[in-house]
């Protein structure tokens, strides 16, 4: 059962990335490259600054191995396909695309990287070759991206019908498998002990507050970043964890789902009461 629900979770998990490519042009692919200054605080935030807030947690907190090696697996995680799904009411679509494609791509050379700093702390010969990054990204995130942006762009009417409908129905699927897998593996849930969970959820706020600090003046872009970087790339995250001895594949899916739903989803509601009350004091203002 765990490898049909793995395997449709992948399935969905691609198609909501088709369903975001026949939403997006190519015009917002280049939107942070033209902001030196947001690319700069984005990446720094995602790829330096979550690590590190997960290597001061694991050294501070008295924490089993295992959990150890899942935070710093997640953190080391960055790159958020499905960044744009969870920020659909904000209007930083733009800037939301670009930064998924641009941190997915950097995630080529930085997480071989990482692996090889987490070899050298955990003490094991662990290697993760760039060209295998490369290639699960490609599979996994770039090849349906181009496809959905080729729908787009040879038939822009049927991708923009057929695209929020996607988007919709692979979403629930994604959710009802998340939430199956839960099921069937509960009893992993209470391996992680309540430290561990309570670990996750303290990187999972950290990443939160550093993305919202370094989003900038813009509201959405703030809501944006943090978001992304309280949201790990779980097909890097096992990739990155079969390399190490420690957690296993469905406990670190599980209670990176939960914790990340604990923070992400009242940051979300605050965020979007924040950017309604804004809108109907300009109206009223006008």
């Amino acid at each position: 059962m765990t490898e049909g629900l793995l395997l449709l979770l992948k399935v969905s998990v691609g198609l909501l990335i088709l369903a975001i490519g026949m939403g997006s042009t190519f015009s917002d692919l280049a939107y942070l490259w033209r902001r030196p200054g947001l690319l700069v605080r984005s990446l720094l935030a995602m790829y330096v600054l979550v690590p590190l807030a997960a290597f001061v947690l694991v050294s501070l907190l008295p924490l089993a191995p295992g959990i150890k090696a899942a935070l710093l697996v997640l953190a080391v995680s960055a790159g958020a396909p499905l960044l744009p799904k969870k920020l659909g009411a904000f209007e930083s679509d733009a800037y939301v695309f670009s930064l998924v494609v641009t941190s997915s791509l950097l995630a080529i050379v930085v997480v071989p990287a990482w692996v090889a700093l987490l070899s050298r702390h955990f003490g094991v010969a662990a290697e993760l070759s760039p060209t295998t990054v490369a290639m699960a990204i490609a599979k996994a995130f770039l090849l349906p991206l181009v496809v959905g942006m080729a729908l787009r762009a040879l038939w822009p009417s049927f991708a923009s019908r057929w695209s929020e409908t996607l988007l919709g129905t692979a979403g629930i699927v994604l959710m009802a498998c998340g939430v199956l897998l839960l099921i069937s593996h509960y009893e992993l849930l209470l391996l992680t002990h309540w430290l561990g969970f309570v670990a996750l959820v303290a990187l999972m706020l950290a990443a939160l507050a550093i993305g919202h600090l370094l989003g900038g003046p813009s509201a959405d872009d703030r809501t944006a970043l943090a978001i992304a970087c309280a949201t790990r790339h779980i097909g890097i995250a096992l990739l990155v964890a079969t390399a190490f001895p420690g957690p296993r594949t469905a406990v670190l899916i599980a209670v990176y789902v939960v914790a990340s739903a604990a923070v992400s989803i009242p940051y979300l509601k605050w965020r979007r009461a924040k950017a309604a009350a804004s809108r109907a004091a300009r109206v009223s203002g006008a």
